[in-house]
């Protein structure tokens, strides 16, 4: 149950009762403001909570705000001092994050109605996005060859379970956030092979959760459906180094087919694929993704 009363944990009052926020009596706040209502913030209080949580957890484990939670500019900018990234779920919330002087590589874009302009500005700016659909990681796709920038991707995964308890349930059943789990795999390898920067997985089951156990159960389930994810992913691309290699083998693809001795180019240019036409995104990589197809077993990042 959250707790309720007159003066919230964690905040101190006067002798008469009266809050005290930031060492400020609320009376005298409102008074400075010149009416109410008013919302004050303590920034000590927001970097206290940030410690208590990152000592109750593994250090690998990051922190990151969503700023559906408040995307009040000055917030946003003592966030960005104590967290470890920014989620954001629209172009205008990418802005913020972006003037609030947090590295786009930490900022997060999920949601499902992402439009072609909201994707391109997340591209561009270096900001992962992840996808709700196999449609728009196409789209994404096609916008990063258009502007030649490799796209940072991850995919967001609609889980077989939900948060037991939550408020708002995102798994367990048809939902109109991320993709089905099954379908996950394939999805992940076409993003791969496209030359994207993988990201990795997006896996949220529920939130207004206040139940712990029911949450280290939730997360003990996303964990495992993570591993069981990257290792489809690695099977897939198993099976697909083994055909490669058959038809190498069998003499349908023999090497002095290959032009320029493909495999034996200093330059390493893929077969077929004329190297200026390329796009920029993908020049640094179709040679190694290549190869890594005919000959090596690895991981898909």
């Amino acid at each position: 149950m959250k707790p309720h009363g007159p003066i919230p944990p964690g905040f101190a009052a006067d002798a008469d009762g009266m809050l005290r926020i930031g060492g400020r009596r609320a009376d005298a706040l409102a008074e400075a403001a010149g009416d109410t209502p008013l919302f004050v913030y303590d920034r000590a209080m927001l970097t206290a909570r940030a410690a208590e949580w990152r000592a109750a957890m593994p250090r690998e484990v990051q922190l990151h705000y969503a700023m559906k939670a408040n995307p009040f500019a000055p917030l946003l900018a003592h966030m960005a001092t104590i967290v470890d990234g920014f989620d954001v779920a629209s172009g205008g919330e990418l802005a913020l994050a972006l003037a609030s002087g947090m590295a786009a590589e930490h900022i997060s874009f999920a949601g499902p109605g992402k439009r072609d302009r909201e994707l391109e500005a997340a591209i561009a700016a270096g900001a992962t996005l992840n996808l709700e659909s196999a449609g728009e990681g196409a789209r994404a796709l096609a916008i990063a060859d258009r502007i030649g920038t490799r796209p940072r991707l991850a995919v967001r995964v609609n889980p077989d379970f939900d948060l037991k308890g939550s408020g708002m349930k995102m798994g367990g059943g048809a939902k109109p956030f991320g993709v089905d789990a099954d379908a996950v795999p394939a999805l992940v390898r076409m993003l791969i092979d496209a030359g994207a920067d993988w990201r990795g997985f997006h896996i949220f089951a529920g939130s207004q959760a206040l139940d712990a156990d029911a949450i280290a159960d939730t997360q003990a389930q996303t964990v495992a459906l993570a591993a069981r994810l990257a290792e489809a992913v690695r099977n897939a691309r198993r099976a697909r180094g083994r055909a490669g290699r058959e038809r190498f083998c069998d003499g349908t693809r023999p090497l002095a087919r290959r032009r320029g001795r493909g495999l034996s180019d200093a330059r390493g240019r893929p077969e077929g694929e004329p190297w200026r036409n390329l796009p920029r995104h993908r020049r640094r990589t179709a040679s190694s993704t290549r190869r890594e197809r005919q000959f090596r077993d690895g991981d898909p990042a």
